[in-house]
């Protein structure tokens, strides 16, 4: 070979490396972000509102401190921790999840595989026989065999990005996939610090009731017990009747609304053992007065959604310049080396090799406007992305302000309700006084226990809205995920197909 055509070669071979090394269409960039570095228009209050009793302490925020990985444990319940614990290890819905993980993973591996080139190889052997009416010149038999041995060799060449766009696309959804594992987590385990803390509350307001219904059966007794002496008659005992059966009533609804808290516990655990739920009371739960609150720009990397709504928005700039490759030239380059003898022996002979060298250049020309349209189609679905990414910030940023104020005003609520609850008690006690010297009238002391039936449940709601609201907080920056020691938030299970 003669070294201008050497050169010539190398000067192609580079050339088609320089080509390969374009990709058409965008390249990714974040959009500007439609937030300010804040929450609120003022400045957060430096502490709550406080009270005695279960949930009461003050909250004091911490503008950009970090979330730990396991929030939950802040609340210093040790069942809590247990129960989340056996959830991240059993949950289906995380086992999905993560499958879906390692199924992006497995696509982006195998779309890498398209930049190399495609080789298979074939043998065919066959017994052939001609026509006695052909002469062929020293060729003695009418009955031959021939071994076809032979690679199909083919590379396209990506001189317009195609493949490595849709190699980025692949990862942006693997990426994306990630996210919604890390979404699955945080919702799995808000949902059950929720279901606990619900369960909690649901069993205060048993209490409250039957500690209502233990209190109207004691002033029914000496109500009784008055009329058989004559100091009441029937009229008088009549409403005390009905405030019991009143209070008794509510009663099979919240143990109702119980067994459907634990069935859920239960649901989100996911392991279906026979492990028992445990018991919770609110008083199990110790409200963390240090809330970490993260900036709204450092949110942006922090909330799963927004980071599974960007990689969105990569997949769909990276289909772009899939869409304008499509219209663009392709070049396919082919080679079938191979060997063709009619005794296996021969295979090892220099004479019976053979080969094709091939190239082909595909233009398209006219398709109707297809691949016009579908790079339209391509641009559009990126602008609709950017609106979504920059939707879903926007509701990020609300649903932190939301969490911010609903612990502001609910601390101010349960201050409120317990004073309620306890002028309430205060009252009932001054009425059964009253009402049993005969100062006091019936009617008034059945208001009081009214009064005071309905300030326990007050309490017992408001005393599970603080500790919820505190989960909603924790839920709405984004749960902590990034400072798990490993990416994969719980061990993998291998399933025989």
């Amino acid at each position: 070979m003669t070294p201008r055509r050497t050169m010539s070669r190398l000067a192609g071979g580079f050339a088609v490396i320089a080509l390969a090394g374009c990709a058409v269409g965008p390249d990714y960039h974040r959009p500007a972000l439609p937030v300010d570095n804040r929450y609120t228009p003022a400045p957060l209050p430096p502490r709550t509102a406080e009270t005695g009793g279960v949930a009461g302490a003050a909250q004091s925020f911490r503008p950009g401190q970090d979330i730990p990985a396991q929030w939950w444990a802040l609340f210093h319940c040790p069942a809590l921790n247990m129960l989340v614990s056996r959830a991240i290890d059993h949950s289906p819905s995380l086992e999905s999840a993560h499958q879906a993980l390692l199924a992006a993973q497995e696509g982006v591996a195998a779309q890498k595989g398209a930049l190399w080139p495609n080789v298979s190889g074939f043998f065919n052997p066959t017994r052939n026989k001609i026509s006695q009416g052909m002469s062929v010149q020293g060729f003695n038999s009418y009955l031959y065999n021939l071994h076809t041995l032979q690679l199909n060799i083919s590379y396209m060449p990506d001189v317009w990005g195609s493949i490595r766009r849709q190699i980025e696309a692949s990862d942006a959804q693997r990426a994306l996939a990630r996210y919604q594992l890390d979404a699955a987590y945080l919702s799995l385990t808000s949902n059950l610090v929720n279901a606990a803390i619900q369960y909690a509350a649901i069993q205060g307001q048993i209490e409250a009731t039957e500690g209502v219904i233990a209190s109207a059966r004691a002033i029914l007794d000496i109500n009784e017990k008055q009329k058989r002496f004559g100091d009441m008659g029937e009229r008088d005992v009549t409403p005390q009747r009905v405030l019991l059966a009143q209070a008794e009533q509510s009663l099979p609804p919240l143990r109702q609304q119980l067994a459907a808290q634990h069935d859920l516990i239960d649901a989100l655990t996911g392991d279906g053992s026979d492990v028992p739920t445990p018991d919770f009371r609110l008083a199990d739960f110790h409200l963390p007065t240090e809330l970490p609150v993260s900036l709204p720009l450092q949110l942006i990397d922090q909330r799963p959604d927004i980071r599974a709504a960007e990689e969105t928005l990569h997949a769909a700039s990276a289909q772009i310049g899939v869409a304008i490759a499509n219209r663009l030239p392709d070049l396919d380059l082919v080679a079938t080396p191979g060997l063709a003898a009619n005794r296996f022996s021969q295979f090892a002979t220099p004479g019976y090799g053979t080969w094709t060298l091939a190239a082909m250049i595909t233009q398209p020309l006219f398709d109707g406007f297809t691949l016009l349209h579908r790079e339209r189609a391509a641009q559009n679905t990126y602008k609709m992305a950017i609106e979504d990414y920059r939707n879903t910030i926007v509701l990020a940023v609300q649903n932190v302000s939301d969490a911010l104020h609903a612990i502001g005003n609910d601390a101010d609520t349960l201050v409120a309700a317990a004073k309620a609850e306890d002028e309430a008690r205060k009252n009932l006690d001054f009425a059964r006084i009253g009402n049993h010297y005969g100062d006091e009238s019936t009617l008034l002391l059945l208001m009081a226990q009214q009064a005071e039936m309905q300030t326990r449940l007050t309490l017992a709601q408001a005393q599970s809205g603080r500790l919820s609201d505190t989960v909603g907080l924790f839920q709405a920056l984004g749960g902590g995920w990034w400072n798990r020691k490993t990416a994969d938030p719980r061990p993998v299970r291998d399933h025989v197909p």
